[in-house]
């Protein structure tokens, strides 16, 4: 069997006398969807951030391809296969969609120079072209992204965040600001676009439907520990899980009983 493609071991995070994380085991293997969920600040973020670098922990370690990666900053573990949207979408609104994407795959393709070269190498256009028919945003291409949608302003940002070619996809809260008719067409649209790369993806999600509806497994945190790490079926019917994130029981399909 081979090596998981990411492993956390024993991950701890203090801030002072608060803890945000503790004791955190697990690992994942390369193609994986992974839901992380629990209630505002079971320490879901915090593990995205810790994985991310945009957090060193206090300790433990992280791994991914068995090269431990724990404390490296966010630049140098993107460089390296694992890249992130964040819940509010960092895009550059005074740029089009195009601009955008370009601006991305020229950091991707020269990193630490791309942004001092021209962006409209043919190669570059088309590249940059492919994503937005990959993600549905190919419509907008001369719009700025000031003016796109909510939901086209969350694909432009994933989008993005794949133009380096990521192994491992980390999405913060990828629904949040969504009204509820769109969700399930944009969700449709990330996965369908990152299962043709054959990412991991680990996604923080507060709308149980989404997880269960998406996710291979579950991961959901309670006050900084990972109290269940189960396929969704299971994980959503925990008691735990019931008790401390959901709030209540969870029927299929439907939310709340």
């Amino acid at each position: 069997m081979p090596p998981p493609i990411l492993d956390v071991r024993n991950l701890h995070k203090n801030f002072g006398a608060v803890t945000a994380a503790s004791n955190i085991n697990v690992s994942f293997t390369a193609g994986e969807t992974v839901g992380i969920i629990g209630a505002n600040g079971a320490g879901k973020t915090t593990f995205v951030n810790m994985i991310t670098g945009y957090l060193k922990p206090t300790r433990g370690a992280i791994l991914y391809r068995s090269r431990e990666i724990t404390g490296l900053p966010p630049r140098s573990i993107a460089r390296l296969g694992i890249c992130r949207s964040f819940q509010v979408s960092q895009v550059f609104v005074s740029l089009s969609v195009l601009e955008n994407l370009l601006t991305a795959v020229a950091i991707a393709s020269s990193p630490g120079l791309g942004m001092l070269r021209p962006l409209r190498r043919p190669e570059l256009i088309e590249r940059a072209e492919r994503i937005m028919e990959r993600y549905r945003i190919a419509a907008f291409r001369d719009q700025l992204a000031s003016e796109l949608s909510q939901g086209a302003r969350k694909l432009l940002d994933i989008a993005m965040a794949v133009a380096g070619g990521p192994k491992i996809l980390l999405l913060d809260e990828p629904t949040s600001g969504i009204s509820t008719e769109e969700k399930q067409p944009l969700m449709d649209v990330v996965m369908e676009a990152l299962k043709q790369d054959e990412l991991t993806i680990l996604f923080v999600e507060h709308d149980m439907e989404i997880v269960e509806r998406y996710v291979d497994r579950v991961l959901a945190f309670y006050q900084g520990e990972v109290i269940c790490d189960a396929p969704p079926a299971e994980a959503l019917r925990d008691p735990k899980v019931q008790e401390f994130v959901i709030g209540g029981e969870y029927q299929a399909g439907g939310g709340h009983a």
